[in-house]
C-alpha cells in the first residue's frame, strides 16, 4: 500500500510525497511527475507501475491540491533540483523518470542538469517545455473548463468538468492549481527558451509518448520535441489526447512496458 508523508526536500521545501515500496529491496525506482490537473492525473501510471513491482515515488508539486509552495520555490529548475536532491538522497542510481504535461518539462530538465549520474531512462507523455515554430503550445490559460475539455480529450464530454457542479471547496483547489501553475510556466509561457537548445546533451534513453488528438501540444510539437533528443523514440497513443494515460490507459501502459522492456 502506497504512504503519503511529507518529507525535507532542502532549500527550506516540505514535499508531500506518496511513495509505493515495490517488489523488494532491489526493486528499481520510478520518480513519477504530474502536470497541471495534479497528481490523480498520474496516479494510474504509478499504480501500473507498483503493481510490475517497481519502487515508485509520487511528489505532489508545491502549491498543488493544498500543499504548501514556499514564496522561493517559483520555477521549473526548483522543481528538478528538489527532485535531484530528493534521489541523492535516497542514494538512488538508474532511476526512470515519467513525466506527463509539465511534468515532461520537469523531467527533461533533471535528466539535463543530472547528466546520467541517477537517471537511467526518461519517458516524456505530452510534455511542454520547448518552443517549437510552427507548432505554438496552446494557451491553456485562455480557455474555459469546456475549452479545456475539448483541447485536451479526443472525447471532450466523457471528461468535461462542470465547476457548478463541484463543491466550493474544490473550486477553490483546483484555482488554486491554476495559480501555481501560472507561478511555473505562466512567463515566459509553458516553456523554457534555452532548453531546446541543452536537450541535445541528454543522451539518457528516452520514449516521446503523445496522445495522437492532442491540442494543447500537437503530436507535430511531440514529434519535434523528440528529435532534439539523441537518444529518444517517440510513439503515439491512437485515439487520445493531452492526458492518454487516462483516456487510453491500456494502450499507454502496454507503449510505457514495451518501451521499459
Amino acid at each position: 500500500m502506497p504512504t503519503t508523508t511529507e518529507i525535507d526536500a532542502g532549500a527550506g521545501l516540505r514535499l508531500r510525497l506518496t511513495a509505493y515500496p515495490g517488489g523488494g529491496t532491489d526493486a528499481r525506482t520510478a520518480l513519477v511527475l504530474h502536470g497541471g490537473g495534479g497528481v490523480g492525473t498520474v496516479a494510474g501510471i504509478a499504480e501500473h507501475l507498483a503493481d510490475g513491482g517497481w519502487q515508485v515515488l509520487l511528489p505532489t508539486h508545491p502549491g498543488w491540491d493544498g500543499s504548501t509552495r514556499p514564496d522561493h520555490i517559483d520555477s521549473i529548475d526548483d522543481l528538478a533540483l528538489a527532485y535531484l536532491y530528493l534521489l541523492a538522497e535516497r542514494d538512488l542510481h538508474d532511476v526512470l523518470v515519467i513525466g506527463s504535461s509539465m511534468g515532461g518539462w520537469i523531467g527533461a530538465q533533471l535528466a539535463l542538469i543530472d547528466a546520467g549520474s541517477r537517471i537511467g531512462g526518461l519517458v516524456l507523455i505530452d510534455a511542454v517545455g520547448v518552443d517549437t515554430p510552427g507548432e505554438p503550445i496552446t494557451d491553456f490559460f485562455a480557455l474555459d473548463a469546456r475549452g479545456i475539455a475539448e483541447h485536451s480529450y479526443r472525447d471532450p464530454d466523457r471528461f468535461a468538468v462542470d465547476p457548478s457542479t463541484l463543491t466550493e471547496e474544490r473550486r477553490a483547489q483546483m484555482a488554486n492549481n491554476v495559480a501555481a501553475l501560472r507561478t511555473y510556466a505562466g512567463d515566459p509561457y509553458m516553456h523554457d527558451p534555452r532548453l531546446a537548445l541543452r536537450l541535445g546533451r541528454v543522451q539518457t534513453p528516452t520514449a516521446v509518448i503523445w496522445g495522437d488528438s492532442d491540442r494543447i501540444v500537437t503530436p507535430g510539437y511531440g514529434k519535434a520535441y523528440a528529435e532534439l533528443l539523441p537518444n529518444a523514440r517517440f510513439v503515439t497513443v491512437p485515439e487520445a489526447g493531452h492526458l492518454p494515460q487516462l483516456e487510453q490507459p491500456e494502450a499507454t501502459f502496454a507503449i510505457l512496458d514495451a518501451a521499459l522492456g
